[in-house]
């Protein structure tokens, strides 16, 4: 009896190294080899103002984390820097403090005004472009692309309005991933929505390797964060300003944020909806997802000295070219960085537009690495199992002969 009970206790502790030891070996990290960013502002007229402005800050923080403008395709529906009613000309901001101008020379838009609507996008994602469409307006993408699709602006139950003129449903986008799945476009995609009941626009995914994060449940609206008088309009939506207060903390190449505390950085009584996560038949565990498999780049980005530019606070004197100044509006900024309301810091200061080469990062750890550890686990998966097996067959031959 005692033997009998041995035996069952070796094939149980057996079990168990088989089912979570090799996890424990394995890094479970991604598979891509290059990162892409689809950014999307599909609001018009003066009173969406925020919406370009939850764009705009995205689309900033994916090019501090590392994916340049090469991989970034940048869509606004209207021109509100240009619009009669700004009183800061040229100028966008996403924080009454007018500390940085979102809206500059270093912002490259690839789908402007009336370009912005529902064709263009579903043609972008699909590759379906008519010959002559130039190569800025194409998301070149293969089968080891890691995309992040970030949309805001109005919508409903299961769409999305495109400037008060159209809309894109839920089955569009779902059967646009269907077929960028089976034409080889991605490996992995992030779907990030913001929009009132944005949950709906991801219900009816069905491909695979698809994360979708949205900011409110059907029937849930979504918020503004806070007013600008000077501006006259409402300046960022909650779930972007809490987003970026999380992202802003994160620097290039970061291999320890998981996309799950990204999501749980953000509560609902912080943005006054119910957001969720949730994954589409995701290949590897969703708690080893990182935020940078999204907004950041496997490839090293190289600058090179095409064009000075900086975010400036609104409030220097334009004559602040010396180093002495030059430190001091640095620190005015980390100053600015410490209040309650979010800033974006001084990481987006930049003194050189940068241009990727194809050489892998040493901040993420080779795709070669991955793929031997894997093939490690698989060899001591089958070694547990002919172990059980032989267990039970000696435990059999044992009670045949006694």
């Amino acid at each position: 009896m005692m033997k009998k009970q041995n035996f069952s206790y070796i094939f149980l502790f057996c079990v168990l190294i088989n089912l979570f030891f090799p996890v424990c070996l394995s890094t479970r990290t991604s598979t891509h080899n290059n990162n892409w960013a689809v950014i999307v502002c599909s609001s018009r007229f003066w009173f969406n103002y925020r919406h370009v402005a939850n764009a705009l800050s995205f689309y900033h923080t994916v090019k501090r984390l590392g994916i340049p403008d090469s991989n970034i395709i940048l869509m606004l529906a209207d021109d509100w820097a240009c619009n009669a009613r700004n009183c800061f000309p040229g100028k966008i901001f996403n924080n009454k403090d007018h500390n940085l101008n979102l809206y500059g020379t270093n912002v490259e838009i690839d789908y402007r005004g009336y370009e912005v609507n529902v064709e263009n996008f579903l043609r972008l994602l699909t590759g379906r472009h008519e010959p002559d469409v130039p190569r800025n307006k194409r998301l070149l993408t293969d089968s080891g692309s890691n995309i992040l699709v970030y949309l805001t602006g109005h919508g409903g139950n299961e769409f999305l309005k495109f400037q008060d003129s159209e809309e894109v449903s839920s089955k569009d986008i779902a059967d646009a991933f269907e077929q960028m799945y089976q034409k080889k476009r991605y490996n992995e995609i992030l779907f990030i929505i913001e929009t009132c009941q944005a949950n709906t626009l991801f219900s009816k995914f069905y491909s695979p390797n698809i994360a979708a994060i949205g900011c409110s449940e059907l029937g849930e609206n979504s918020y503004s964060h806070h007013f600008d008088s000077s501006i006259g309009v409402q300046v960022i939506d909650s779930f972007t300003y809490f987003s970026l207060n999380f992202l802003n903390n994160i620097k290039p190449g970061d291999s320890h944020t998981t996309l799950e505390k990204y999501f749980n950085s953000m509560t609902p009584k912080q943005i006054r909806s119910q957001p969720r996560l949730e994954f589409f038949q995701f290949q590897r565990n969703p708690r080893d997802v990182l935020v940078s498999d999204f907004f950041g780049s496997i490839h090293e980005v190289v600058s090179h000295p095409i064009n000075n530019y900086t975010f400036k606070n609104d409030n220097d004197n334009d004559n602040d070219n010396d180093n002495d100044n030059g430190n001091a509006n640095i620190n005015e900024k980390e100053n600015v960085n410490n209040n309650d309301n979010f800033q974006l810091k001084n990481q987006f200061q930049h003194t050189e537009k940068t241009q990727p080469n194809m050489e892998q990062s040493n901040q993420f750890q080779p795709r070669v690495e991955d793929e031997a550890i894997e093939l490690s686990d698989n060899y001591f998966r089958i070694g547990m199992i002919i172990l059980i097996f032989l267990i039970f067959f000696f435990s059999i031959i044992e009670k045949i002969l006694t």
